[in-house]
Parts: C-alpha cells; structure tokens; sequence
C-alpha cells in the first residue's frame, strides 16, 4: 500500500514543480507567482523532491 501511494505523491509534486516554473518563467499566467524568478528557481527544485519520492515508492521493499 505505501509504494502506491509514494509513487502518488511524488507525480503529484512533479506536475506542481513544472507548473511553478512554468508560471515563472511565464509561460503560464494567471497568478501571482507568473514572471517571479523565485518560482522559476523554486518549481525544478519541488519537481526533483517529487522525482526522490516517486524513486523511493518504487525502490522500497516490502515488509516481510
């Protein structure tokens, strides 16, 4: 049940991270964070957390 979940998640964060740096960058409009450099820096760095945690779901073991 947590591998799932894990994987979940960590899709999840991806999609938020590359939407972040799209807004930052400007790509995306429509919300405070459009053209913010700190979003363009912030969005890959989430984007790479959710990748860690999508790599951790599918690495774990299950409990014996």
């Amino acid at each position: 049940m947590r591998k799932p979940v894990l994987v979940a998640i960590g899709a999840l964060v991806v999609v938020m991270g590359v939407v972040f740096m799209l807004q930052g960058i400007g790509l995306i409009g429509g919300s405070a964070m459009t053209g913010s450099p700190l979003w363009a820096i912030l969005g890959p760095i989430i984007a790479l957390g959710g990748i860690a945690l999508i790599v951790l779901g599918l690495r774990s073991r299950p409990k014996s």
